[in-house]
């Protein structure tokens, strides 16, 4: 039987619920996932560490967890909330339920919770710190009353790998290596190394902070920045060493890559009010006028105010008219803002993996 536990947030408002996973409170800034399902995926994202992710899906954890939907080492948000939390999974590939998960890696659930009211609250009010909590809901309070904002801490440091590595798909049949791809892991997510795997690429993953000429020097045959957490205004170090890079080999950015390589060119950033979290964001591409649907897990843009020379917006988000995507008129670079990997989400936009292949194998450089 699971004890009461609460959600508190920044604005004084109190939840009560269910706890589950790791009997520990848990802290961060509230967000929410219009996913319906890929809820381990989520979990294992590491765009969102240091948050709390409300699920807006009623039930969660069904189907269980197996050790193929992983999408990182290990859990990496903060905590968890969602409406209706499954005991009892059922799915073949399933080895854990989603509390056993949870409990195992210290990370703390709620359920029983209005997960309406708590997503209606965060789309009028905007994203805010919160608490997970078994303990006295205004002694939490004060806790965040005295807690650092997200936008102040650099989160990709702490999900970066410690060391370069070379990425293999075990259990595939994969077609022959022909280009050499380096991908800098601001919170990658391994699905990004499999399309470039099943793609003919040695994928070759290093530090987020590894210097330009290191970089230079591992001769790539292109390279790509990828996703990850928090405001690109604390990466000063990575935009640098980006900067350095551009001009020299074909370079695609992903969500926290394109604000990065955005940063390095002179544009702007700024945060969203509530984020772009889900499967189902219409993003239309320019050069055609064709609309997809994209999985998105972003809480800032690039603004399309005073775009540096040479670059032009390829993609914009429907919804809310917000930079998708931009290509520069000289430089052999692309970048996209939603997730042509998806884990979770739709499979429609793997394509950009291809014409990032066919821009390396167009570069003359």
């Amino acid at each position: 039987m699971h004890e009461p536990a609460y959600l508190v947030l920044e604005d004084g408002s109190i939840h009560q619920g269910i706890g589950f996973g790791a009997d520990v409170d848990g802290l961060g800034e509230v967000v929410f996932n219009t996913s319906m399902t890929g809820y381990q995926e989520v979990l294992t994202d590491p765009s969102y560490a240091g948050q709390l992710v409300t699920l807006t899906y009623p039930l969660v954890g069904n189907y269980g967890i197996n050790p193929q939907d992983f999408e990182s080492s290990r859990i990496q948000v903060g905590g968890f909330i969602v409406r209706e939390s499954c005991e009892q999974p059922s799915h073949g590939r399933s080895d854990q339920s989603l509390h056993e998960f949870l409990s195992s890696q210290g990370i703390p659930g709620i359920s029983e919770i209005d997960t309406r009211a708590v997503t209606r609250r965060l789309r009028s009010q905007g994203v805010m710190l919160g608490i997970i909590t078994s303990g006295d809901p205004e002694t939490a309070l004060k806790r965040l009353q005295d807690s650092p904002a997200y936008d102040d801490r650099d989160y990709v440091a702490t999900v970066t790998t410690g060391g370069e590595y070379d990425w293999n798909s075990d259990g595939e049949d994969l077609p022959e290596i022909k280009h050499h791809i380096v991908v800098t892991d601001c919170g990658l997510k391994y699905n990004i190394l499999r399309q470039l795997r099943r793609r003919g690429c040695q994928v070759t993953v290093v530090p987020a902070g590894t210097p330009a000429e290191q970089l230079l020097n591992m001769k790539p045959s292109g390279i790509l920045f990828s996703p990850g957490p928090g405001d690109p205004k604390q990466l000063d170090y990575v935009v640098d060493n980006t900067r350095q890079v551009l001009g020299h080999v074909p370079v695609m950015g992903i969500c926290l890559g394109h604000q990065i390589i955005a940063r390095s060119l002179g544009a702007d950033t700024f945060k969203l009010k509530f984020g772009h979290r889900g499967g189902n964001h219409p993003v239309k591409d320019l050069t055609d006028g064709r609309v997809y649907i994209t999985s998105q897990n972003h809480g800032y843009a690039v603004s399309s105010e005073k775009l540096p020379s040479g670059l032009e917006v390829s993609h914009i988000n429907l919804n809310d008219q917000t930079v998708e995507g931009f290509r520069h008129k000289s430089l052999p670079l692309f970048t996209i803002q939603y997730h042509s990997e998806a884990s979770p989400g739709p499979r429609d936009n793997e394509y950009m993996f291809d014409q990032f292949i066919e821009m390396i194998e167009d570069f003359k450089g």
